[in-house]
């Protein structure tokens, strides 16, 4: 909802196809319902709604789609079509509460879905396992803030340009078991299986 406002107020005829990946549209819905998107403005607020009602949006310039269900299936199409993105938000449940979108495996999905020359990855977590895994899937990662939180996130491309350096304790810890990617390859395992 930030980036749509943000789009809108910075340049409203910019192009924009969002592609989202969601279990189920729950979520939304309640916060619509306790209305807790009240602060945004009323185009935002109304395609919220849609995105909630409906699954999508056709509001040229801003396109959304809204692809509900396990995001290790709703992601192949994407990657079946050579879809590429130029800005990746990860923002799964953290790794132990849902290793299966954490995996090498799907990261894997998600780094064929990134444009190679000028997308970049974002994500709130830090964990070793998600920094290797995100190298594993051939990405170069970069440290930086993660608004509002103790630690930092993680910034992950294909080119490594520019990306702000890891520190030399976030370098350590690569070296360490907590760097273990989890695992996943048929892409259905369940997260007790996954770590296990």
């Amino acid at each position: 909802a930030a980036a749509l406002e943000t789009i809108l107020q910075v340049n409203p005829s910019c192009q924009v196809e969002v592609q989202a990946l969601e279990i189920d549209n729950e979520v939304a819905r309640r916060a619509i319902a306790a209305n807790l998107t009240q602060h945004y403005s009323p185009a935002v607020q109304e395609m919220l709604s849609a995105i909630a009602h409906t699954q999508k949006v056709t509001r040229p310039p801003i396109n959304i789609h809204l692809r509900l269900g396990d995001a290790r299936q709703q992601i192949q199409p994407l990657v079946k079509q050579s879809w590429q993105a130029d800005i990746i938000f990860l923002d799964p449940f953290s790794p132990p509460h849902c290793p299966q979108l954490w995996s090498t495996d799907f990261l894997q999905l998600v780094a064929q879905c990134l444009n190679p020359h000028a997308g970049v990855l974002v994500t709130y977590s830090c964990a070793a396992a998600v920094r290797s895994a995100l190298q594993l899937a051939g990405l170069s990662i970069g440290s930086t803030h993660a608004g509002g939180r103790k630690w930092p996130g993680t910034i992950a491309q294909h080119a490594p340009t520019d990306l702000p350096p890891l520190s030399q304790q976030e370098i350590a810890h690569l070296q360490t078991r907590a760097a273990v990617p989890y695992r996943d390859p048929t892409k259905q395992r369940s997260a007790k299986e996954i770590l296990a």
